[in-house]
């Protein structure tokens, strides 16, 4: 039986040994990492040992026999590695997927990716991430059987572990279409949220707005009432609820009465672009909560969303487990598209 070799193309440039093995022959981090740690694996002829070991396009690997055999995979175009960050073409926001473990499935709830550790999952607009504790307790366990269901519900079944449920680290609202990653244990969730609130976690969105707002960064303090019930702003830096937000807009295509934007979140709060893409006097097409001023009219929308207009386009972090730095990319929703197509019509 003769070894297995292949060369480093330009798709595993920069990945780690591990990543690569697990990716090309379907293992998982624990068979890769012990594939490479019980010196079965060589690169350029050379035993290497060290999982992290960065690989350069044209650099041969060679597995010993017998190692993986009946795994191999037999073309690996369709094994290639997940995206990694692409610039954003708002022109053509295409659908194509990013990387091999995408996986459509029911209620138009996506699997980009999944391991041991982590799910990441292109949400549909329209679905809820996860139950609030207050709802829970409200409706009780009874209850709760009659409520829509929500990602977090429906996840496990469609990942084939109905009986293991998933740990939200974070969320994005019902009608915002776009990437949230999961934890599947306890210790993962734990390095996620650590991430989320040291704020190294690439948070990016894509919003359709009624106008062109200001690039640049844009910080304010949050509350939950500005002053007319609604989320938003306050003008007093020491209120007892106050919490700093922090979020940096990119103008990607200049329409006058519209926009296309690229929000990169600095923080994290609840609504956080939509509120200040609201008060900047710019708020998203679709939106009907943050479209105003303080006890003001709405500002005009003659988008004809049916929605907010605001896509999770690219999440990005460190792996929980192995440390690894992972970054995956969506192209927006039909509904999104064809509305920035018409806009562009227009």
């Amino acid at each position: 039986m003769s070894s297995i070799a292949f060369v480093v193309d330009r798709r595993e440039n920069g990945q780690t040994l591990a990543a690569v093995l697990k990716l090309r022959y379907g293992l998982s981090w624990a068979q890769a990492k012990r594939l490479i740690e019980r010196r079965h694996v060589k690169v350029s002829g050379q035993v290497e040992t060290d999982v992290a070991r960065r690989l350069k396009v044209g650099k041969r690997v060679e597995l010993a026999a017998g190692t993986i055999e009946g795994q191999k995979s037999e073309n690996p175009k369709a094994a290639s590695p997940p995206a990694r960050s692409k610039p954003v073409r708002p022109r053509s926001l295409d659908s194509k997927s990013p990387g091999p473990e995408r996986k459509p499935s029911m209620s138009g709830i996506e699997i980009v990716y999944s391991d041991e550790c982590v799910v990441v999952v292109n949400k549909p607009a329209g679905l809820t991430t996860m139950r609030h504790k207050e709802e829970a307790a409200e409706f009780g366990e009874r209850g709760r059987k009659f409520l829509p269901k929500t990602l977090a519900e429906l996840l496990p079944q469609l990942l084939g572990s109905p009986d293991r449920s998933l740990i939200a680290v974070h969320r994005i609202d019902k009608d915002t279409s776009g990437l949230v990653v999961f934890a599947r244990t306890g210790s993962a969730a734990d390095n996620l949220r650590k991430q989320f609130r040291k704020h190294t976690v690439d948070r990016r969105y894509l919003a359709l707005t009624r106008g062109v707002p200001p690039g640049g960064r844009l910080e304010s303090v949050f509350v939950r009432d500005r002053g007319d019930g609604r989320r938003g702003s306050t003008i007093d830096t020491n209120a007892p609820d106050g919490k700093k937000a922090v979020t940096h807009f990119k103008v990607l295509e200049n329409w006058q009465r519209f926009a296309l934007v690229e929000c990169r979140l600095e923080t994290g709060r609840t609504h956080q672009v939509r509120i200040h893409l609201g008060e900047a006097g710019t708020p998203l097409c679709g939106e009907s909560v943050y479209d105003r001023p303080v006890n003001g009219k709405p500002v005009p929308d003659t988008s004809r969303a049916e929605r907010p207009m605001l896509h999770a386009a690219k999440l990005g972090f460190n792996h929980p487990e192995h440390g690894e730095a992972m970054t995956w990319e969506v192209s927006p929703p039909k509904d999104f598209v064809k509305l920035c197509e018409s806009i562009q019509r227009e």
